[in-house]
């Protein structure tokens, strides 16, 4: 395969999903969507910020995720926060019913983009962040910082 047919071409991230939750398997789902809903997409206009997926009936949700109305969409344009249906196989749908059962667990979309020319969610399994958790991801990320400034700095004097 070339790589024009595996590229992939970014819509939107979750870039709290990372900090407010600790991501253990990721799993990769097609998501079904109207014309205008794919419009709009290609134009970048989708929101990931405050989704979530729930498994309901042997099938995958994805809920609260916002995509813009399609500017040039007539009176049939989609309904922005509507839940829309995932594609997955059934041994992935009956793992991720497992885990989202479990307590602290959440099913988190991290990322959505066009492989393809399909739209294509990452969905994540989280575990929730505590305060004093994310404080010392930020603590380790300052101190990592600050030996790559040293080590950098050092590099160059000699």
């Amino acid at each position: 395969m070339s790589k024009e047919n595996t590229a992939q071409k970014l819509i939107a991230t979750n870039k709290f999903a990372r900090v407010n939750y600790d991501i253990d398997d990721i799993y990769e789902a097609g998501i079904v969507l109207s014309g205008t809903e794919v419009k709009a997409l290609r134009a970048g206009k989708a929101n990931l910020k405050d989704s979530y997926a729930v498994v309901k009936d042997d099938e995958v949700y994805l809920r609260e995720m916002h995509i813009s109305h399609y500017d040039f969409g007539n009176r049939s344009n989609h309904e922005p926060l509507r839940p829309r249906k995932l594609l997955l196989h059934k041994r992935e749908i009956r793992k991720l019913y497992g885990k989202s059962r479990e307590k602290g667990l959440a099913l988190v979309p991290l990322r959505l983009y066009f492989k393809n020319g399909m739209v294509k969610v990452e969905i994540g399994i989280g575990k929730g962040k505590k305060l004093y958790d994310r404080r010392q991801d930020i603590k380790q990320r300052e101190e990592r910082r600050t030996l790559a400034r040293d080590f950098k700095s050092k590099l160059i004097k000699v």
